[in-house]
């Protein structure tokens, strides 16, 4: 017997929506450290850095899928706003949330559950292309948020898309085609095997 199928007739990445409980929980700890993880890898710039993050965020939500995805990105933030060091560069606290960054750590668990959503309505089994334009958009989606926080901290638009989205757009496309790749890499893109 093969794994549950999603309403669009594919498998469930890894079929964790009908796991057990102590099974989610397990999944949303590794979820957390993987985010953690993917923080830590930083690159300093201002106002904000370059982090992994919104790659493991969207990995998180393509394999896990938009529940436990969302589930995960929400606890990790959690995390971060009682001040443990999950953040960008192992950093923690509530001032990450009302800060330059707020408007992308806002924006995290949406992308991983559209990614999720996307992921168990069978996107990525739809070769590289599409799921990376896909993948690509959520990433956008990210950065535009992001500078729209930053363009109410700075009072003015295009300074925030210069300094919110110019320099994190190569990045962006980078990341959404290494979790096109990490997806087909760990198989989550497979259909249902009879």
């Amino acid at each position: 017997m093969g794994q549950p199928l999603s309403p669009a007739g594919r498998s469930h990445p890894f079929a964790l929506s009908d796991a057990s409980y102590t099974v989610k929980f397990f999944a949303v700890l590794f979820g957390t450290a993987l985010l953690a993880a993917a923080s830590w890898i930083s690159v300093p710039m201002f106002p904000v850095p370059i982090t992994m993050q919104s790659f493991a965020v969207v990995l998180v939500g393509a394999l896990g899928g938009w529940a436990l995805g969302g589930v995960t990105v929400l606890a990790w933030l959690a995390e971060g706003a009682l001040g443990l060091p999950v953040l960008a560069s192992g950093t923690g606290g509530l001032p990450h949330f009302m800060g330059p960054t707020a408007g992308y750590l806002l924006a995290f668990p949406v992308m991983a559950m559209i990614s999720g959503y996307a992921a168990e309505r069978g996107l990525f089994t739809k070769g590289i292309v599409l799921p990376f334009f896909a993948m690509a958009t959520v990433q956008g989606l990210c950065l535009v948020l992001g500078a729209a926080w930053l363009a109410v901290l700075l009072g003015d638009v295009s300074r925030a898309f210069a300094a919110g989205v110019v320099p994190f757009v190569v990045g962006g496309l980078l990341k959404a085609a290494l979790v096109v790749a990490a997806v087909k890499v760990t198989g989550a893109d497979l259909k249902r095997q009879a």
